[in-house]
C-alpha cells in the first residue's frame, strides 16, 4: 500500500514533521513533531505544531499515533500538545530507557524521574507492528545515531529519522552517548535491504552544497546508488573511518540541552518547582 505523506519543514531546526495517512480512511499518524523554542528567552511557541493541527483538522483526519523516531537532540517534541489537541498515542523505541538512564545521570534528575519509558504510551521493539487505519506499520530498530532510533515502515514508505539524510548529504553523526558508527552502518544496511522502490523520508535536511531547495523524499534505490557516505557499496571500514573523523569536528546541536531534558520525558517539561515554574538545567562541562 502507498500511504499519503505530507511534510512540514521547520527551517529553524531543519526538521521535517510528517503526517502519514491511510488512503482508504481518514486515519493518520504524525511523525517527529516540533515545539518551537527560543533558547535566549526560554519561551516555547506552538506555531509549527499549530500548522500541523490546522492541516489535520482541515482535512478531517483522525490521529492514531504520534511517533518519535528517537530522542531528538536538536529540537523539542510537541507530542503532548498534539495529543491534547488531536489525540493519538505517543510511541518511541524501547531503548528510550537507555537514553533516560544516561541523561538522567547527566542532568542529575534524581529518583523522581522515571527511567522506565512510562512517559510514553507505547515502547516499540524490532519486529513490532501497529496500524494506521487499515495500513500496517512495521518497526525496525536502527540504532547508531542513538540507542533508541527506529525506522517506521508504513506500506511503501520508510521514516528513517536521523539515520540517513538525502543522498547528497549522507548520514547522521554517531558521537552522542550510546552512538556508534559501526552500529549505524549495520542499521543503514537493514534499511537498504528494503525494496528499491521504497520511499525514504528523512528526519532533517540541510540543503547540501550545490542544491538550491530543501528536500526530504528519496528512495532505497537512490540511497544505494548515490549516498555520499554509504552508496555504491562503500565498505564498513571506510564508512566508520570517515564518520569518526567527521564527527570529531562537529559542534553540539544548538538546542541539545533543552531538547534532551524535554524529549526523554515524551515532550513534557520538567516538573514545576515550588514557584510554579519549570526549569531546564545546564550541566557545566557535563556533555
Amino acid at each position: 500500500m502507498k500511504p499519503e505523506v505530507y511534510g512540514f519543514f521547520d527551517e529553524a531546526t531543519f526538521t521535517i514533521t510528517y503526517v502519514v495517512r491511510d488512503p482508504n480512511s481518514k486515519k493518520c499518524a504524525i511523525v517527529d513533531s516540533v515545539l518551537d523554542f527560543d533558547y535566549a528567552s526560554g519561551r516555547t511557541d506552538t506555531r509549527s505544531a499549530d500548522a500541523v493541527i490546522a492541516f489535520v483538522q482541515d482535512k478531517g483526519f483522525e490521529v492514531e499515533w504520534l511517533l518519535e523516531s528517537h530522542v531528538h537532540a536538536d529540537h523539542l517534541s510537541a507530542a503532548p500538545y498534539l495529543q491534547e489537541k488531536l489525540g493519538g498515542k505517543i510511541g518511541i523505541g524501547e531503548n528510550i530507557t537507555v537514553v533516560q538512564n544516561t541523561f538522567g545521570k547527566v542532568f542529575n534528575e534524581g529518583t523522581e524521574f522515571q527511567r522506565d519509558g512510562s512517559q510514553f504510551d507505547r515502547l516499540f521493539k524490532e519486529g513490532d507492528s501497529f496500524h494506521i487505519g487499515q495500513m500496517r506499520g512495521d518497526v525496525l530498530h536502527t540504532p547508531g545515531h542513538t540507542p533508541a532510533c527506529l525506522t517506521y515502515v508504513v506500506g511503501d514508505a520508510a521514516f528513517v529519522g536521523d539515520t540517513l539524510f538525502m543522498p547528497d548529504f549522507g548520514t547522521a553523526r554517531c558521537d552522542f552517548p550510546g552512538g556508534s558508527a559501526e552500529t549505524l552502518y549495520a542499521s543503514i544496511q537493514k534499511i537498504l535491504s528494503l525494496p528499491d522502490e521504497t520511499r525514504i523520508f528523512v528526519g532533517h535536511d540541510y540543503k547540501a552544497p550545490g542544491r538550491d531547495e530543501y528536500a526530504w523524499e528519496t528512495s532505497v534505490a537512490e540511497q544505494k546508488a548515490f549516498n555520499i557516505h554509504v552508496g555504491a557499496g562503500k565498505p564498513a571500514e571506510e564508512f566508520v573511518s570517515m564518520r569518526t573523523a567527521r564527527d570529531s569536528t562537529l559542534a553540539m546541536p544548538r538546542l541539545i540541552i533543552p531538547s534532551l531534558q524535554v524529549n526523554m520525558r515524551a515532550g513534557q517539561m520538567p516538573p514545576p518547582e515550588d514557584n510554579g515554574v519549570s526549569y531546564l538545567k545546564v550541566p557545566v562541562n557535563g556533555i
